[in-house]
């Protein structure tokens, strides 16, 4: 039997916020993830950047599509509102949202297949309307819901588990959303909680679209290719009465390095991701370098992380579109219908 509640009591010594909750209160359910899940790290980021910046569970409201990554809202942020919307749809529904009540916090969680494929055109246009919320996409590179096909993001090249080989051009989200106008930019790695964490709470303080691009290792379609001792393997020459899947667990990968360097991250399957942290002298606030610069390293076979890019007078779409300081949902039938006479003077302003 499997439980996924985790009890509400709290040991006393857990350090409060200014708020008075403790790390325990931007908690989720028990996480159904394979065990060493790199998209568990993301939600313990994402747990602990909220509890340090004194955020109130009940004015964030969480996003997500369909797949891996659309699951882990439930692991974090319990108290908070949520929305699971159909496959590659979040920006449309969050975007609604945000219109209808801009004083709440949003985040918006995705991954590379609800994104860059079934959702890239909502991707694109949430990115250029300048939404207010921090869009976070948990990129593995394969469809871990459905058994680890090849996403958009998947590198030329690369080998499926059932050793397939990518022949196509891979999309690179961090360049795309540069090239549409995000106001903040970054890429990480989800083993890298010393970079990460400050990069979520970044993203949740900037006032625009922000987006984060987390490198995060999938567990479970990455079998040594060949081995007579993989699951593969046996299962295909297995005569058993019934069928089991069985996923092993792994150690959880992680990594910490200095500004500026180079670090290779070698994965279960043996592959190497070769990660570089931007110097600290690098310039965030230059659009056009950011792209040359994610161009540069990509054709050295280098994953640049950090922050790429940040407007340091960004507007969102409520300025684009000139709103009202107070939130839709809260104007009332006056406000909404204001009468015969305003209905003349816009229709006049139309002419």
């Amino acid at each position: 039997m499997t439980y996924l509640a985790k009890p509400k009591l709290h040991h006393p010594s857990l350090q409060p916020n200014q708020l008075g909750f403790t790390r325990r209160d931007y908690e989720g359910a028990i996480s159904t993830l394979c065990a060493g899940c790199g998209h568990d790290s993301i939600s313990a980021a994402l747990i602990q950047a909220c509890y340090q910046l004194d955020l109130p569970p009940h004015r964030i409201a969480k996003l997500s599509g369909i797949g891996c990554s659309s699951k882990t809202p439930t692991y974090f942020l319990g108290a908070s509102h949520g929305f699971n919307s159909v496959h590659g749809r979040m920006p449309s529904v969050l975007t609604g949202a945000n219109l209808a009540n801009r004083d709440l916090i949003y985040l918006g969680v995705s991954g590379d297949g609800d994104s860059a494929s079934i959702g890239l055109g909502q991707f694109a246009h949430l990115m250029r309307r300048g939404v207010n919320m921090t869009y976070i996409v948990e990129n593995n590179g394969v469809y871990g819901l459905t058994k680890g096909q090849f996403s958009a993001t998947s590198d030329r090249g690369s080998k499926s588990k059932k050793g397939a080989i990518n022949a196509d051009e891979a999309i690179d989200m961090a360049a795309l959303a540069l090239q549409l106008g995000a106001t903040f930019v970054a890429r990480s790695f989800s083993g890298d909680k010393t970079q990460l964490v400050p990069l979520i709470e970044a993203a949740l303080s900037h006032q625009g679209t922000a987006f984060i691009d987390c490198i995060s290792p999938c567990v479970a379609f990455n079998n040594h290719v060949g081995s007579t001792k993989s699951f593969d393997y046996v299962r295909e020459h297995n005569e058993a009465v019934n069928f089991l899947d069985v996923i092993t667990p792994r150690a959880e990968i992680t990594t910490e390095y200095d500004e500026g360097a180079v670090q290779e991250v070698t994965q279960h399957d043996g592959s190497v991701l070769r990660l570089r942290k931007l110097a600290g002298d690098y310039d965030v606030n230059d659009r056009i370098a950011a792209m040359r610069f994610l161009a540069e390293h990509h054709a050295q076979g280098e994953i640049v992380t950090g922050l790429l890019f940040v407007d340091p007078e960004p507007e969102d779409l409520h300025v684009h579109i000139k709103t009202v300081p107070t939130p839709l949902k809260e104007l009332n039938e006056t406000a909404l219908c204001p009468g015969s006479a305003a209905l003349a003077k816009l229709n006049a302003s139309l002419r």
